[in-house]
């Protein structure tokens, strides 16, 4: 019920807005958020949506193609058959249905899924790990922004000193990992690399005053006292170090290189690392689309991410960690003369879990063959919008350019508000 205050919060403040448009209006208000952390998967090459997490066993064989959907623990809520362990956890996450875009190339449509914002020729825009570095504060013993191994996600007109620390390699199961700036190496101790960094800074102070205004020179001062920081720390090492879990947890993740990203990552996280993307490459299956998805990528997706979400919410970590899981667009509905599909950004699919999502839920559709959003859809960014809502990051706050012009975070974009918990 509206009571006196709100009623006349909607009456006098000069906003012209009705009871009717005031009643709309509360309704659509975004829930507070609830995530500290992120992970980012990205699934590299643009996996179908009609053989993993929309699929039409109604439409005519061409565009159906060969695999059967199953039930999940949500009702009411089916994906691909060779997703079971995916499906068996259905009520951690939520399916976004009818996302849709019109950049069919893969440089382009991953620019725009990793940074929320459609790209333009003008301005190179912030990835969201670089946004989530800027806005949410963290460990300084610990690096912000992660990517294993790598990401296209760039640092933007935001500057270098929010670009990501990629690992640029995989762990390996049972052995200690290494990245270049945490783990020393040849050798080298800890007390000889402070020599080392006395002497640097001995020199710095000698040519400060050249680079005092400079935004590079600033930024990779705070990368080199962020690499000084994660060596001389056992809290990062140990947080990058695979080999330290227990064995039953790693087994979970199996021994693939996504399913050991997983692993890595939510040791990042639970160790209070606040943004990881992992990259899964292999989605591009123009040709042998279904021999490639049964054989390889869907089991390494369903166990990997799987385990991830099992993890996460094991530890407790999964309602302060949101985890999104797109690739750059769908593909086509209709199967090629290679047994494959091509690029179709026109419909796909994104998962998004933890951080005050609801899960075991499907929001939005396709059409019924896939061609296209069932109704009006979404677009990446709305989905967009709605991660760094539940980060607790307006996506409507304005950076500005080193040329002082003034840049929303997310260019267009409405916070899906029924992803949320009430």
């Amino acid at each position: 019920m509206m009571n006196r205050r709100a009623f006349v919060r909607a009456g006098v403040l000069g906003t012209g807005l009705s009871l009717a448009g005031y009643l709309r209006h509360t309704h659509a208000e975004p829930k507070p958020a609830k995530a500290t952390s992120a992970v980012f998967v990205f699934l590299a090459g643009g996996p179908s949506h009609l053989d993993t997490f929309d699929l039409k066993p109604d439409a005519p064989a061409e565009y159906r193609g060969e695999f059967k959907p199953i039930d999940t623990a949500a009702p009411g809520v089916r994906i691909c058959e060779h997703l079971p362990n995916l499906a068996k956890l259905a009520d951690t996450y939520a399916v976004v249905r009818g996302v849709s875009h019109t950049l069919a190339g893969h440089e382009l449509g991953t620019e725009y899924l990793n940074t929320g914002s459609r790209p333009v020729p003008s301005i190179v825009y912030p990835g969201y790990g670089a946004v989530v570095s800027k806005e949410v504060a963290g460990d300084r013993e610990l690096p912000h922004f992660v990517a294993v191994p790598t990401t296209p996600q760039k640092a933007g007109y935001l500057g270098v000193r929010y670009a990501p620390l990629q690992t640029n390699a995989v762990p390996q199961p049972g052995v200690a990992f290494s990245v270049r700036g945490v783990s020393l190496g040849d050798g080298m101790t800890v007390a000889e690399f402070e020599k080392r960094q006395k002497l640097l800074e001995d020199l710095d102070t000698t040519f400060q005053g050249a680079a005092a205004e400079s935004k590079l020179i600033d930024g990779l001062d705070r990368f080199a006292q962020q690499a000084y920081d994660l060596i001389r720390s056992p809290k990062a090492r140990e947080a990058f170090d695979v080999s330290r879990e227990k064995a039953e947890v790693a087994a979970a993740f199996g021994t693939h290189r996504f399913g050991m990203s997983c692993l890595l990552a939510s040791r990042l996280v639970a160790a209070g690392v606040r943004f990881v993307t992992v990259t899964f490459p292999g989605w591009d299956t123009h040709g042998n689309n279904f021999k490639a998805l049964k054989d390889n990528l869907l089991p390494q997706l369903d166990q990997g991410l799987a385990a991830l979400l099992a993890h996460l919410r094991e530890r407790g970590l999964l309602d302060s960690t949101v985890v999104y899981v797109t690739g750059e667009f769908g593909r086509t509905p209709k199967v090629n003369d290679r047994a494959g599909r091509d690029h179709w950004p026109r419909a796909m699919t994104a998962l998004l879990a933890g951080g005050g999502v609801r899960g075991g839920r499907v929001h939005g559709a396709s059409d019924e063959k896939g061609m296209g959003p069932a109704g009006d859809g979404f677009t990446p960014d709305d989905v967009a919008s709605s991660f760094y809502h539940a980060l607790g990051i307006d996506h409507r706050k304005e950076y500005h350019t080193a040329t002082g012009r003034p840049v929303k975070i997310v260019r267009d974009g409405t916070v899906l508000t029924d992803l949320f918990e009430g």
